[in-house]
């Protein structure tokens, strides 16, 4: 039973919260790496814009609870998506009309674009700290567990309990149904195909009757919703507040470049890589390890390689790894 005990906790621990983590980063990942492959610049305002997508979800969540409105087991910020997504949407063509369009015209280098996403990130930011505040703001509702650990031990026995959230699960469905309706649309839709063409070769795509401003409008339609879904499901799952979806910029980030900036696959593996490194690297194993060797070999330490107050130190370290010896990621993206 000792092995049992040892997986389970592992998998309560690490396993479980990783996969969901993971599944939040993939889609924070997708929405950069759409933007670097098709616009060609790195967007270091889209952890802001996760947040405001974010702000409008928990704003809306309020009114229908106060309404009286419920989704059942499910929480009520699912209902109220659309809604922040409409409100994503809006802010980010907003601000390429007012802010990226120019630079497009101009033919300017991405670096340019870089540093005018910079100012729109602190831009965002404050707009959502006036909006909603800075401090933490909790809007989940429904069921709390999929599986509480009670459960879990007085269906198997075991010393140790599984306990999986709700939001834990919902994270990865909704993740999974997501990524295929991207991927679908990418693939096999006209529209789609036309934003692929565009970005394996502009000239080329002009020639050849695309509209390179519909590519640009879609494109920032789908990373409204990948933001906002991705905001969303990290708020429900953890909390919200402003700040911590600016922390969230680097370990997304490199989740794309670790797949492979520009490709849409390896965002979604660079995601559940950053996800399972930082769980696993900050977690301390002695429980683990004290179910799994024997009594003699049972470690006297908390054996936890990096405190939690580091993780994102996890993710710059593996983010200079593959900027050093494998600039393209994992899937061959385009060189950063």
């Amino acid at each position: 039973m000792e092995p049992l005990n040892a997986l389970v906790t592992f998998a309560n621990f690490v396993l479980v919260p990783a996969t969901a983590y993971g599944a939040q980063l993939a889609l924070g990942a997708l929405g950069v790496t759409l933007i670097y492959g098709i616009l060609r610049f790195s967007n270091f305002a889209h952890g802001d814009t996760m947040a405001f997508g974010t702000t409008a979800v928990i704003l809306t969540t309020w009114g229908l609870q106060a309404a009286g409105v419920s989704f059942g087991p499910l929480p009520t910020a699912l209902l109220a998506l659309p809604v922040g997504i409409a409100v994503a949407a809006a802010l980010l063509l907003f601000t390429d009309r007012v802010v990226y369009r120019f630079y497009r015209a101009k033919k300017a280098v991405p670096v340019t674009f870089v540093i005018a996403s910079l100012g729109v990130m602190f831009i965002y930011n404050g707009l959502t700290r006036f909006v909603i505040g800075p401090d933490d703001q909790r809007f989940a509702d429904g069921a709390r567990f999929l599986i509480s650990a009670r459960d879990f031990r007085e269906m198997t026995g075991l010393d140790e309990g599984l306990a999986i959230r709700s939001t834990q699960a919902i994270t990865v469905v909704v993740a999974v149904i997501v990524v295929a309706l991207l991927f679908w649309f990418l693939n096999k839709t006209r529209t789609g195909k036309s934003m692929r063409a565009y970005s394996d070769n502009e000239d080329l795509a002009l020639l050849s009757g695309i509209n390179p401003e519909r590519v640009v409008v879609i494109t920032w339609l789908i990373v409204a919703g990948l933001a906002t879904i991705a905001g969303t499901l990290y708020g429900l799952d953890k909390s919200f507040k402003p700040f911590t979806y600016f922390q969230l910029l680097l370990p997304i980030f490199a989740a794309a470049i670790v797949g492979g900036l520009g490709s849409p696959l390896g965002a979604i593996a660079g995601g559940f890589v950053i996800a399972f490194a930082e769980v696993t690297i900050t977690y301390p194993l002695k429980k683990v390890l004290g179910y799994a060797l024997p009594e003699t070999l049972e470690p006297d330490g908390l054996v936890q390689l990096l405190s939690t107050d580091y993780k994102f130190a996890v993710s710059f370290v593996i983010l200079l790894i593959v900027l050093l010896f494998r600039p393209t990621g994992l899937f061959a993206g385009k060189s950063v």
